[in-house]
């Protein structure tokens, strides 16, 4: 009986802890290092047909060169609808239109709008971190709630907080690898 509450507090734990870290990975794929990625119209949603669509299901998102990323609506009708979509987000990037494909051209990153998205990745990071810490708390009370219970004993209880903090250590060194990465590809000129 003790180890199944355990195991389960221990399953949740790790599945948060890498969610934390799937979470911050998906947010810098959104961050734009002076190349073009298409990533950075992951959320863009393009009124269509009557409703709201993801960009990815509306046309083909390629990469032509380094910085210029090329949009091929399967629709010719929807490239105003697009284009539209484009300017209202914030990405910040005014879209070109000849009729047949959209094309955004990335400028390149000033040293100034570098050292900001380096300070907007370490919040971010930050931010992940404080989500490893909150699980750890979650985690930390349901093994104080089965020791008051007396459903497990004080050195299985003790053991168990341990290894709770090994496992935040263990996501917070990977979440600074994470950030330490993105912030290298955004210093790279």
């Amino acid at each position: 009986m003790e180890n199944e509450k355990l195991d389960e507090i221990f399953l949740t734990l790790e599945d948060k802890l890498e969610k934390a870290q799937n979470v911050l990975k998906d947010e810098f794929a959104a961050i734009r290092a002076g190349r073009a990625n298409p990533h950075v119209l992951d959320k863009l949603q393009v009124e269509a047909y009557g409703g709201m669509s993801p960009l990815q299901q509306l046309g083909n998102v390629s990469v032509s060169d380094a910085r210029c990323l090329v949009i091929a609506p399967w629709d010719k009708s929807l490239l105003k609808a697009i284009e539209k979509a484009i300017q209202a987000s914030s990405i910040g990037i005014n879209p070109t239109n000849d009729g047949n494909v959209i094309r955004l051209v990335f400028p390149e990153l000033t040293e100034e709008r570098r050292k900001e998205l380096v300070k907007q990745v370490r919040k971010m990071g930050e931010d992940a971190k404080v989500a490893a810490r909150n699980v750890r708390r979650e985690a930390m009370e349901a093994i104080k709630k089965l020791k008051t219970g007396k459903e497990i004993s004080e050195d299985v209880a003790s053991n168990s907080e341990q290894d709770v903090e090994e496992s935040i250590q263990k996501c917070i060194t990977e979440i600074d690898k994470i950030v330490s990465v993105k912030e290298k590809e955004l210093l790279t000129v």
